[in-house]
């Protein structure tokens, strides 16, 4: 068969389909092609430079895991499919969308697989939680981004995101990008989810080097090592970002879809 909307599609050393299903196969690099909707280009390819009048906004980004209930995990919240897919303890198990959060003595959790992971050297997906400049949940809820990143050593890296949740404390055109090891802010369900002797660093900015993150939970040790390999462990990097159609991969792990 052919490969997926926005997966893989051709590059020095690949062996998998080179044909699209319903869409296009866009070459980025020597390295990398990708299935693209036709007239949604996301993105640039390494050493390029994002456009001026595609649309992007400037914006900013931090970094958290807090292992709670994502806000759109709740009924209501936009119009889509379902909300965000919510885990129990396990971080596995699915519960019901109503359940309280476990950092409210509930026993909802953020599920383990929500954490980002490399396509190629320049692009990852991953989730956050977001605020955008004029526009609310029923906006931004399961929406999907594409951000380059405009400073630090991941510049013209692209990392397209699915928005699980926001927060108060988010400022305009705000991603709060999802990585194990983040740091749990203010409401740590991590410790409550993961009882044991884990240490998740700082609580805001999270763990600082590559080993601590063998001290995380096993499940979401992947999406940590993620931080210091593919991110390079840049700190906060100013982005270039648009809304972008949410690849299939995404949607599989929340289950939220926008209608």
């Amino acid at each position: 068969g052919c490969s997926a909307q926005w997966a893989q599609c051709g590059g020095i050393g690949w062996n998998g389909p080179t044909c699209c299903d319903q869409s296009t196969c866009v070459v980025s690099d020597s390295y990398y092609s990708q299935c693209r909707p036709s007239g949604a280009s996301s993105g640039t390819g390494s050493g390029s430079t994002p456009s001026t009048n595609d649309g992007r906004q400037s914006g900013v980004t931090t970094r958290y895991w807090d292992c709670c209930k994502a806000s759109c995990g709740w009924p209501g919240k936009a119009s889509v499919t379902s909300p965000v897919k919510t885990c129990g303890e396990n971080g596995t198990t699915p519960v019901d969308s109503n359940t309280q959060s476990g950092c409210n003595d509930g026993s909802a959790y953020m599920c383990v697989d929500q954490q980002p992971w490399s396509i190629s050297s320049t692009l990852s997906y991953g989730f956050a939680a977001a605020h955008i400049a004029g526009q609310g949940e029923a906006n931004w809820c399961c929406a999907c981004y594409s951000l380059i990143f405009t400073s630090g050593p991941v510049v013209n890296k692209e990392l397209i995101v699915q928005v699980t949740n926001t927060g108060g404390d988010l400022g305009n055109n705000h991603f709060d990008l999802q990585m194990p090891g983040g740091g749990v802010g203010l409401f740590d369900g991590c410790s409550r989810q993961f009882p044991g002797s884990y240490s998740w660093g700082q609580t805001y900015g999270g763990v600082s080097q590559r080993s601590d993150c063998a001290n995380l939970p096993t499940a979401i040790q992947a999406g940590c090592y993620w931080r210091f390999d593919w991110f390079m462990n840049a700190d906060n990097p100013t982005i270039s970002f648009k809304q972008v159609p949410c690849p299939s991969e995404l949607i599989a792990k929340t289950q939220c879809s926008r209608l």
